[in-house]
């Protein structure tokens, strides 16, 4: 067991589905859904609505993830499916991905019941708030490029492939905090934060983000906090966490999304001018130590530990590419062949930019930038790969001695 590495907040039992067009061409003509009723704003209260929002997310090629009103609804979906049940969450998909590198860690988890028994990695353990065993699942829809779906009017392809999350999870959105937690952090040398991007009371938000502060107080001197942020669910959430951990977190991680959230407006991805300009605006939004942005063409670090955190980069975009292109169950031997794939052309060019850009030091905030990878799957996996890189990104330090 390794108590220097604490991950939370909560975790989740996942119904990963196998897509199957023929299913949903049934619930179109079952439902007489149309062409024009199709968008990923109908709140889902039936699982009639539900094949509205996927079928929009699918015709644009685009993720999210969305609450339904009952995990009946989620239940009743996914048993027209054929699916596997897997574990979820920021903190529990990391430590998955970590113990293929065997690397070990202590979990901060909100709900149980046998299924998270029995899935958890092995060599893992975990404290847990929850008084009784719970079941609320989150469905897990993945879709690959060029998808068709075609019943009466409807008639629709998927550009590019991507996945959409829906649940009903009353744990995770109480999120209460285990008071194990405190001592537990006082032996750490990494806790990692995710989570409250699914609290909808702004009460429990701000009573659980004063609880994480005591708790991160605990933290021995020289301990690393690694927040990593997520799509809210209630928008404008993000900034109360913002104004509360800022100051206590040492790095503060988002993907290419919530970049964009943040800014307000689209980055051009392989324009690193663009993307410094996004930086700039980010910077001045979100004023953390470091800031890492995580992408599907290059992962970067701005600010005091940027230089540190360069292996954590490259374990980051390596774990996160081993779980796209070999899916659930990677091993070591996986994540070293996969390192040895070329870099990305214009990931490549705009990390050489990035880190050209300007001096270090000063005024100028040291900028550490790293490719991703080339990969060509027919079959990508597009679920969990923000979890995954954060895994890889602690993995990395752990193993480095930094960590």
């Amino acid at each position: 067991m390794n108590d220097s590495l604490v991950l939370g907040l909560g975790g989740t039992v996942d119904y990963e589905i196998v897509w199957d067009s023929a299913v949903l061409e049934g619930l179109v003509r079952e439902y007489d859904i149309r062409a024009a009723e199709l968008s990923t704003a109908v709140a889902v209260s039936t699982e009639r609505d539900l094949v509205v929002t996927l079928l929009a997310f699918v015709r644009d090629g685009v993720g999210g993830e969305r609450f339904v009103v009952s995990s009946e609804i989620v239940e009743t979906f996914a048993a027209r499916f054929t699916r596997a049940i897997t574990l979820g969450g920021t903190c529990v998909r990391a430590a998955i991905a970590m113990r293929a590198l065997g690397v070990v860690c202590t979990l901060h988890l909100v709900s149980i019941d046998d299924h998270v028994r029995r899935l958890l990695p092995e060599g893992c353990a975990y404290m847990c708030s929850a008084e009784q065993d719970t079941t609320d699942p989150h469905l897990i829809v993945q879709f690959a490029e060029g998808v068709r779906v075609q019943a009466g009017d409807i008639d629709l392809r998927s550009p590019h492939p991507n996945r959409i999350i829906y649940a009903n999870d009353p744990p995770n959105r109480e999120l209460v905090i285990s008071d194990e937690l405190g001592p537990a952090l006082r032996r750490a040398s990494v806790f990692m934060v995710a989570g409250f991007n699914v609290i909808q009371d702004e009460e429990v938000l701000e009573d659980r983000l004063a609880r994480i502060r005591t708790d991160i107080a605990e933290l021995p001197a020289g301990a690393l906090v690694f927040y990593e942020d997520s799509g809210f669910h209630v928008p404008g959430l993000n900034l109360r966490v913002r104004d509360r951990l800022v100051d206590v977190i040492d790095v503060f991680s988002m993907n290419e999304d919530e970049l964009q959230a943040y800014v307000e407006r689209p980055v051009d991805l392989l324009d690193a001018d663009d993307v410094l300009r996004a930086l700039d605006e980010l910077a001045a939004i979100v004023p953390a130590s470091t800031t890492v942005v995580h992408t599907k063409y290059w992962s970067l670090a701005r600010g005091v530990r940027a230089d540190e955190v360069r292996a954590g980069l490259v374990g980051g975009i390596t774990m996160a590419s081993t779980r796209y292109v070999v899916g659930d169950g990677f091993t070591a031997d996986d994540y070293a062949r996969v390192a040895t794939l070329p870099v990305h052309p214009g990931g490549a060019r705009v990390a050489e930019t990035l880190e050209s850009a300007g001096p270090r030091g000063g005024a100028v905030p040291a900028l550490v930038c790293v490719p991703a990878l080339v990969l060509d799957v027919d079959l990508p996996t597009t679920v969990g790969l923000g979890d995954t890189f954060v895994g890889g990104f602690i993995a990395a330090l752990a193993r480095g001695g930094l960590a």
